[in-house]
Parts: C-alpha cells; sequence; structure tokens
C-alpha cells in the first residue's frame, strides 16, 4: 500500500474536521537530573477534537465510508469512541459505541456528551468488542476498528504530516503505543525518514511482544494507562510496518509514566492522561537515551484526565 498517498490524501479530506495541534521546542531537564538537559520538540495532539489524536482517524474512515442504514458502532477504551461519536454526529450518522467499566468515567462521560448510545459493559476492551462485533453481525452497522484498519491508520498518520508541514527538526520521534494505529500511520508517513521509537508500559506491551515473538499474540494487560494504550494483541498492520522498518521498542514502567504525566503540568501547564505522558516518560526514565546530539521529539497523544478536574464546575450559562 502506498501509505505516503493514503495519508496526503486523508489530510486534505479531514482538514476542515480536525484541529492542526500546535508545537513547541522547549529546553527541558536539568544537567544533573537523570534525563539530563536537552532541547525536546512536542506536538500537543491531546489538544485535537475530543482530546486525542483519534479524531483524524474517525473522520477519515467516515468521510469516505458509505453508511448503512443502521450506523455506526465500535467498540473502545474511550477515546476512540468519543472520536467515532463526535464524527458520526458531525456527518449525520447514529452511532453506538461499547466501552468497559475500565474506561473510567471521564471518558464514559465525553463519549456520552457526543450524543452517541453509549453502552457500558463489564471487563476490559476484549468484552467491549466482543459486543460491538456482536451488535454489527445482528443489525448490519458499519464497525469503526480503532486502530487495525486503512482508513484509521491513514487518517493517524497526518499526525506526523502536519508535523513536518509544521517544521519537524528531529532524528528520532517518541510515540506511545497501543494497538498501533497511530505509531503505524508515522511509519507508513515516514519511510524510514526518522526513527521511530515506539513506548508502551511494562504491563500493557503488546507490540514489543509481538516483536519478541515473531508474530502478534495476546498478551495480559494491566496499569495506569490501560483504558488508553490496553490493547490485548497489536494490530497486523501496525506490527508488518515496525518490524520491516526495524522499529526499536521501549517499556516504561507506571511510576515513570505518572512522573512525566507530573512533569508536563508542572512544567509546561500540559495536563495529559497517562497515555499522552508515556512517549516523554521514555526519555525521562532512561528507557531511552538519545545519542550524543541526537534531535528527539515527543508526541503527547491524549488528554483525557480522570477525574476530569472541572468536573464539579456549572457549564457557563
Amino acid at each position: 500500500m502506498d501509505w505516503q498517498a493514503a495519508i496526503s490524501e486523508a489530510g486534505a479530506r479531514i482538514a476542515d474536521h480536525v484541529r492542526r495541534t500546535p508545537v513547541a521546542t522547549v529546553r527541558w531537564g536539568a544537567p544533573t537530573s537523570r534525563f539530563g538537559a536537552r532541547t525536546v520538540r512536542f506536538k500537543f495532539e491531546q489538544m485535537q477534537h475530543t482530546g486525542s489524536f483519534k479524531a483524524r482517524g474517525a473522520f477519515n474512515t467516515l468521510l469516505q465510508a458509505q453508511v448503512p442504514e443502521a450506523g455506526i458502532v465500535a467498540a473502545s477504551g474511550g477515546n476512540h469512541g468519543a472520536a467515532v461519536a463526535r464524527a458520526a454526529a458531525a456527518l449525520g450518522h447514529r452511532a453506538r459505541i461499547y466501552v468497559p467499566q475500565i474506561a473510567g468515567p471521564a471518558k464514559i462521560a465525553l463519549i456520552r456528551a457526543q450524543g452517541a448510545d453509549l453502552q457500558v459493559v463489564p471487563g476490559a476492551y476484549a468484552e467491549a468488542a466482543a459486543r460491538a462485533a456482536e451488535w454489527q453481525v445482528a443489525t448490519g452497522a458499519m464497525q469503526v476498528h480503532p486502530y487495525d484498519a486503512p482508513a484509521t491508520v491513514a487518517g493517524q498518520g497526518t499526525v506526523m504530516a502536519e508535523w513536518e508541514d509544521q517544521g519537524l527538526d528531529a532524528d528520532t520521534v517518541l510515540i506511545a503505543v497501543g494497538g498501533g494505529g497511530l505509531v503505524a500511520g508515522a511509519l507508513g508517513w515516514l519511510q524510514g525518514r526518522r526513527k521511530v521509537v515506539a513506548v508502551e508500559p511494562e504491563t500493557a506491551c503488546a507490540l514489543h511482544a509481538a516483536l519478541a515473538a515473531g508474530a502478534p499474540a495476546d498478551v495480559n494487560v494491566s496499569g495506569i494507562a490501560v483504558n488508553a494504550l490496553g490493547a490485548k494483541r497489536i494490530g497486523d498492520i501496525c506490527f508488518g510496518l515496525a518490524q520491516k522498518q526495524g522499529v526499536e521498542s521501549v517499556l516504561v514502567s507506571d511510576t515513570a509514566i505518572a512522573g512525566a504525566q507530573a512533569a508536563l503540568w508542572r512544567e509546561m501547564r500540559q495536563l495529559v492522561e497517562p497515555a499522552g505522558a508515556a512517549a516523554l516518560a521514555a526519555l525521562m526514565s532512561g528507557a531511552y537515551v538519545p545519542a550524543e546530539g541526537e534531535r528527539v521529539a515527543v508526541l503527547v497523544c491524549g488528554g483525557n484526565v480522570a477525574p476530569d478536574p472541572l468536573d464539579s464546575m456549572d457549564s457557563p450559562g
């Protein structure tokens, strides 16, 4: 597949429906810290509609689809469901979204606010996916996959295309991985022109396990980022691209993720969810150590913090 062409087309297709998210170049850390002092390039995709990059893939999928009368169905840990619900509402389609209870109240409330028919099910993402598949078979609804579909991957790839258009000056880009749609989009666009480092939690590492085993396989998932990075099996598209391009895969602890999440707030006033801080955690913890002079970039991918710090405030009248 010509991923660069597909991503360019996706960028043109979704331009009127998504935000061009901001970037920053920051001198980060102290010389005496484990991280050291270095210049880091950031892209703040948590400022995208519904708080994550997922809106890109959702709009790209629906804008080129023949949506059936039964509407749309999706399973999600939270961010994908919110994005699909928003895209469906914007384009005039019905949407039914299945999420597991572990999605948490903030993401559940976000999906509900988009106007979708929300179904919260016991268990983890796998249970929500099974229920969504049953609904698709029973009704003929169109299912929007969260990460392992060409239209989804092409939509997510517009993040990297946009970043380069904004003048990205980096040798290496660190990207958090769950099911793999975002990193697959980046790999599809870059085609080896920059190094991509895939960052996963130690307790939710589907890509890392697949690369070690030579094939995707189910893994157990848990931890503070599980409602965004908790795919039990890496997507086939991501695995193929990552294996072909020799992606470096690193793991970070929950403690490191929480530390990076706190640092993004304290140092830059960027409030992000654990998944959004995972890529920075790899730098701060030493899970990834850049070479001397290596220019490094971090993609901040999600901002749906639980609990919502402003949830108790009344909306303006």
